[in-house]
């Protein structure tokens, strides 16, 4: 039976995944789950991930939730090329698995709190933004970037861990590019040595990065809008 793959193109992991599917070639079959129209909180979705989030597969019975687990669920199953997630190199696996452990609580806990504060709570909540959040998380997302430039990428690394792609690199170039959707790509971009790196997953990745991304892009196109008509309105 075909893997299911539930997920939301909103969803940074669920763009991680993915990309991934797309560059190994594992056939699967897509479940897209709308989130914003919340068919994650449905009785039917909440059968197969009780915590409602995305992404998620289903292989033949075998349901799995989280993205890191995911992803290395499926690097090793399906023998992908080695340079996704090592098995012959025991360090070089522990590479990939340091800075998936790092993102948790620094790539994807900051730039997802920008995220949240500056399109989730506005448009889903009607909420007034929290512009201390915004600004705390801008910081440390500001050091997250340094972190990628003067640790992960050290050493002229052209990849997050080593001389070619892995798991890390989706991870963090997803988490990373969400921030497009509410114009705070200047984060990254100031800075040279994670800008060539953002670009060089760019173009490894395409067209499928692409594709993944085309609704991050239409956000962008709503939130600068919306900005626009708010700087307009106190004039």
């Amino acid at each position: 039976m075909a893997l299911k793959y539930y997920y939301d193109l909103m969803s940074q992991p669920s763009r991680a995944v993915y990309i991934f599917l797309k560059m190994t070639n594992i056939p699967f079959v897509p479940k897209p789950v709308a989130l914003r129209s919340g068919e994650h909180h449905t009785d039917e979705y909440k059968k197969l991930n009780p915590l409602s989030l995305v992404p998620v597969i289903d292989d033949d019975g075998f349901v799995l939730t989280e993205s890191v687990a995911i992803l290395k669920y499926l690097a090793v199953k399906y023998n992908v090329a080695d340079h996704w997630y090592p098995r012959t190199d025991l360090q070089a696996q522990a590479r990939v698995d340091e800075y998936m452990n790092y993102q948790h609580m620094n790539t994807r806990y900051n730039g997802g709190m920008i995220f949240q504060q500056l399109v989730i709570i506005p448009r889903a909540m009607r909420a007034k933004i929290q512009w201390p959040m915004v600004e705390n998380a801008r910081n440390r997302l500001e050091n997250v970037v340094s972190h990628l430039e003067n640790y992960f990428l050290k050493d002229n690394k052209p990849y997050l861990c080593g001389s070619d792609i892995s798991l890390a690199d989706l991870l963090g170039i997803c988490e990373l590019m969400q921030l497009y959707a509410c114009c705070e790509e200047n984060i990254y971009e100031s800075n040279p040595v994670v800008k060539a790196w953002v670009d060089r997953v760019m173009a490894r990745t395409a067209p499928h990065f692409e594709e993944a991304n085309k609704i991050v892009n239409r956000s962008r196109s709503v939130y600068s809008k919306q900005k626009k008509a708010q700087e307009n309105a106190k004039l």
